[in-house]
């Protein structure tokens, strides 16, 4: 498998605060790749360093095969959903796909897709600003996809959303990736974890790689300790 993101000795801060401390990993073309962490770990720093969004203070990142450092090239095959609402407020959602789609090169075509499968039809002519959480997260998500990307990434996609809109996109992110695609996705629920190939666990500026299954063992034993200080903090 051939290495879709390469990450070697990252270092990034905010203010005096290291944030992330000499990361290395690699992601491998076709996988689903799962960051968690608690909140503050740095799953947004490290994602936004990816998709070439923030400087980072040290180390080397090659996405697509180039040297984030070197050029916005590789943009052109990315597809982003961040956490914080991103699009542009004052345009409709229809609007929004159509001018993102014109920015990205994408074609037309590719909209009423997208439109069906994430259940836009009804919202089109609403400002993106007046959309409920889920709908907003599927239509940067929409978005997101426009450009038929090779890598996509997405920070909490499905957090704080209403059933069918997580049902909606988790079902979108595993087309994507049983197409070929390869995701990166932060998430902060372990009951996500068995969607993933591998997940990067965050914790202290380091990541450390795991198994699915090996990473809910880990998460279930952490619980487990935290309910044994709570008993004995309560006898």
């Amino acid at each position: 498998m051939r290495p879709v993101v390469k990450v070697k000795d990252l270092v990034q801060k905010a203010g005096r605060k290291t944030l992330l401390n000499g990361l290395s990993f690699e992601v491998y073309e076709g996988e689903c790749f799962g960051l968690f962490g608690a909140g503050g770990a740095g799953k947004t720093a490290l994602l936004h360093i990816l998709a070439g969004i923030d400087r980072f203070r040290s180390g080397s990142v090659e996405v697509l095969g180039r040297d984030i450092r070197k050029g916005d090239a590789f943009k052109r095959h990315l597809g982003l959903v961040t956490q914080a609402r991103s699009l542009f407020q004052d345009l409709k959602a229809g609007e929004n796909l159509e001018f993102i789609a014109a920015l990205k090169g994408a074609a037309r075509e590719n909209i009423p897709p997208l439109v069906e499968r994430l259940g836009l039809k009804d919202c089109l002519d609403e400002p993106a600003a007046a959309l409920d959480e889920g709908t907003y997260r599927r239509l940067s998500l929409a978005c997101a996809l426009l450009n038929s990307p090779k890598l996509l990434i997405a920070d909490e996609p499905v957090k704080d959303v209403d059933p069918l809109s997580r049902r909606i996109i988790l079902r979108e992110l595993e087309s994507f990736s049983a197409g070929g695609g390869t995701c990166i996705w932060s998430f902060s629920s372990m009951e996500l974890c068995g969607r993933m190939s591998r997940v990067g666990w965050l914790e202290n500026g380091q990541i450390t790689l795991y198994r699915p299954a090996e990473a809910k063992a880990l998460w279930a034993d952490r619980l487990k300790a935290l309910d044994g200080q709570d008993g004995e903090n309560n006898d």
